[in-house]
């Protein structure tokens, strides 16, 4: 069966060589977009619900997006080394069925005054697991979709949908929940994910996995691959340091973030969403750069300062005081600022980790990335609460802002910021290589040109 790589269909037609000629993948791009804009919904509602209607304490609320985030923990590797072989297709839309209905249960549970913190932990949980198994697969079925050409184009299209959910999903979110309801913010989400299944399932084209031996190697045998291939490689196990440093760190400043704007800067549900909501402008407008500047700049320059301007932002929040207009405009401006540069570090991450990462090992690097880099973002969480009841709100804050530095600091101090214009080759990982080798090489070649030297 032919690859995605190879441009031809499982019909023998070539794929169309513009990524919005081909129906497959707007389709994917479509059930994606509406995913996110279900998942971004989500990740406000229940907390804003938690914090505006049970009151829950730092701690509890610590707690609450702590067990939202444990699946990244618990199940990324497994996940990654089951999303290899099978088809892409299969697991989004059944996970995405699976949120829809978790969501509407909790839609029903609210109406009758059933959604007590036990069931929102339950739910947070649910929706998150589903979510892991969701991400790993639709960043593997790009790659079994597209030419490898395509990969920078293809994620900034499939990065571009999310910053259009990260405008309307917490924006939605907050404003259902403060106006009407909780039960009405759940039930938002599960037709956005109901949206994704029908688009998702309409997807054509036979993907390529890799074929299984008569006896295929165990899940622990497909995980340690996993694992060896991205630790024996020195531009994702960059990535992975840089990505934990970053998620601990934000997850922690997150839990502090959500409790400094209602109760610190006295700001109601809907203009929090909208607050939260601003990145997504700025993630539109990162996606378009991400397209561009690094054919341009150069990848690892484009990584490192976009990193340092973005998470740099959010050291400006603990000074804002009051719900005055220029406090609700700074925090616009944090937000815009924060989605253009992390935006801009998504999308080329992605590419260099699609570029490096054969086509059967996809889903496994992707959730290996996963596992360490979100791993610790319940621990994080729980971190933010514990230092919002022990230190305040303000003092956690600069604390936890000044955490997110590290992220850019690690890729500054590493052969990554030396990416040059081009990406790097892809591995040999039939069951024949050895050991993956370090991309030193590949590095030295696509640094030859300095990064900032402009053409």
């Amino acid at each position: 069966m032919p690859s995605a790589s190879s441009a031809v269909s499982d019909s023998g037609r070539p794929v169309p060589s513009s990524l919005w000629r081909d129906a497959d993948f707007r389709r994917l791009w479509m059930g994606q977009t509406a995913s996110q804009l279900g998942e971004h919904a989500s990740l406000v509602v229940l907390p804003l619900f938690a914090i505006l209607t049970l009151h829950a304490s730092a701690g509890q609320l610590g707690v609450l997006r702590a067990v939202g985030q444990a699946p990244i923990l618990l199940l990324s590797l497994f996940v990654g080394a089951w999303v290899d072989g099978w088809r892409t297709r299969t697991t989004m839309v059944l996970t995405d069925v699976g949120r829809a209905l978790a969501l509407g249960a909790a839609a029903v549970a609210g109406l009758f005054g059933w959604l007590g913190l036990p069931a929102l932990l339950a739910l947070a949980f649910a929706v998150g697991a589903l979510s892991v198994f969701f991400d790993v697969a639709y960043q593997a079925s790009l790659v079994r979709l597209v030419k490898r050409d395509q990969l920078v184009r293809g994620n900034s299209a499939l990065e571009g949908s999310r910053s259009a959910a990260q405008i309307g999903g917490p924006a939605l979110g907050g404003a259902l929940v403060s106006l009407l309801s909780a039960p009405i913010a759940a039930a938002s989400s599960a037709l956005f994910f109901a949206l994704s299944f029908l688009s998702i399932r309409r997807i054509r084209r036979i993907e390529s996995i890799p074929e299984r031996s008569e006896r295929p190697p165990r899940v622990w045998q497909r995980i340690h691959e996993g694992l060896r291939f991205v630790v024996g490689d020195t531009a994702l196990r960059t990535v992975c340091l840089a990505s934990a440093a970053f998620q601990f760190s934000f997850a922690a400043m997150m839990t502090v973030y959500l409790l400094f704007l209602p109760r610190e800067l006295h700001l109601s549900g809907t203009v929090v969403g909208l607050a939260l909501a601003a990145a997504g402008p700025g993630a539109l407008l990162g996606s378009l750069l991400a397209a561009r500047l690094p054919n341009r700049f150069g990848y690892g320059a484009v990584l490192v300062s976009a990193a340092a301007l973005g998470d740099g932002v959010f050291l400006c929040a603990p000074a804002l005081h009051g719900s005055s207009a220029v406090t609700v405009a700074a925090l616009l401006a944090v937000s815009f600022v924060f989605g253009t540069g992390g935006q801009l570090v998504n999308v080329t991450v992605m590419a260099v980790r699609q570029a490096v990462t054969p086509d059967g090992m996809q889903g496994r690097a992707a959730a290996t990335i996963t596992f360490v880099g979100m791993g610790l973002t319940p621990l994080g969480s729980l971190l933010g609460g514990f230092l919002a009841e022990e230190w305040g709100l303000r003092t956690s804050l600069l604390v936890t802002a000044a955490g997110m530095m590290l992220s850019p600091a690690v890729m500054a101090l590493s052969p990554l910021a030396r990416l040059g214009r081009e990406l790097p080759a892809s591995q040999d990982t039939s069951p024949t290589a050895s050991r993956p080798e370090v991309h030193e090489s590949v590095l030295r070649k696509t640094s030859s040109r300095p990064p900032g030297d402009v053409e």
